[in-house]
C-alpha cells in the first residue's frame, strides 16, 4: 500500500477546505493517521500541531467560552431530569454497545422500581438481563411468584416494549396471556403497577411510600 505522507503537510500549510469543526476533525484524524504510518512522533509533527491550531479559527465566530460552558450545564442539567431509557428504545441500541449498556442497567432499575411498586418482598422475585447477539437489544426480566414482565426494544414497535403476565411461579415460562405496555408507562411504576394488577386480576398490596431510588 502507498501513502502520501506529504498529504498532511500540504493541507496543514493551506488548510482553507477545513472551513468547519466536522472538516477540520476529519483532516486532523487524517494527519494522525499519516503521522502513525511514517512513524513519527505525533505529538511533534508540524502539520498536526498546525491543523490543531487552525481549530481556532474556525471557531473565532462562535460563542464566548462563559456562554458555551452555560449552555453545557444546563443540558447536563436538562438530561439528568430526564430519564433516558425511553430514548434508547426509540433509537434502538443494536450494534451499540454503549447504548445496550445503559440500556440494562436502567432497564434494571426500573424494573426494580415497578417490583417496589407491586410491593414484592425482597427475595420473592428477580430481575436479571439477558444482552443476547449484537443485533438486538436483548432483555430485561423481572420474574415474581404471580406476575412476569419483561422490558426490550420490541420488534413490534413503539408500545410494545413491555410484556407481562400472570404466572404460577418463578418456574412458570409460559403463564397466561401476554399483555403490552409502553417503556413511557415503566417511568410511571405506581401507574403500571395499577394496570398490571387490574389486567392481571393480581390481589391488591401495599403502595409504597417511597420508591427505591
Amino acid at each position: 500500500m502507498s501513502y502520501d505522507l506529504a498529504f498532511r503537510h500540504n493541507q496543514a500549510l493551506d488548510p482553507s477546505g477545513c472551513i468547519t469543526i466536522a472538516s477540520t476533525v476529519h483532516a486532523l484524524e487524517a494527519a494522525i493517521t499519516d503521522c502513525r504510518n511514517a512513524g513519527k512522533d505525533i505529538e511533534a509533527d508540524p502539520a498536526v500541531i498546525l491543523l490543531a491550531r487552525h481549530f481556532s479559527s474556525v471557531c473565532s465566530d462562535r460563542p464566548a467560552e462563559a456562554e458555551l460552558r452555560k449552555a453545557c450545564m444546563a443540558q447536563i442539567a436538562d438530561i439528568r431530569s430526564r430519564p433516558t431509557l425511553h430514548i434508547l428504545c426509540d433509537r434502538g441500541v443494536a450494534y451499540d454497545p454503549p447504548a445496550k449498556r445503559a440500556f440494562h442497567a436502567e432497564g434494571r432499575r426500573a424494573l426494580m422500581r415497578l417490583a417496589d411498586a407491586l410491593g414484592l418482598a425482597p427475595g420473592s422475585f428477580t430481575v436479571r438481563s439477558n444482552q443476547a447477539g449484537p443485533g438486538v437489544s436483548g432483555d430485561v426480566t423481572l420474574r415474581g411468584d404471580e406476575v412476569w414482565v419483561q422490558l426490550s426494544v420490541s420488534l413490534m414497535g413503539p408500545d410494545h416494549e413491555i410484556c407481562f403476565r400472570r404466572v404460577q411461579g418463578r418456574d412458570d415460562h409460559i403463564g397466561e396471556r401476554n399483555n403490552w405496555a409502553s417503556v413511557r408507562e415503566l417511568l410511571d411504576p405506581v401507574r403500571l403497577c395499577h394496570r398490571i394488577r387490574r389486567e392481571l386480576k393480581l390481589p391488591s398490596s401495599r403502595v409504597p411510600q417511597r420508591l427505591i431510588p
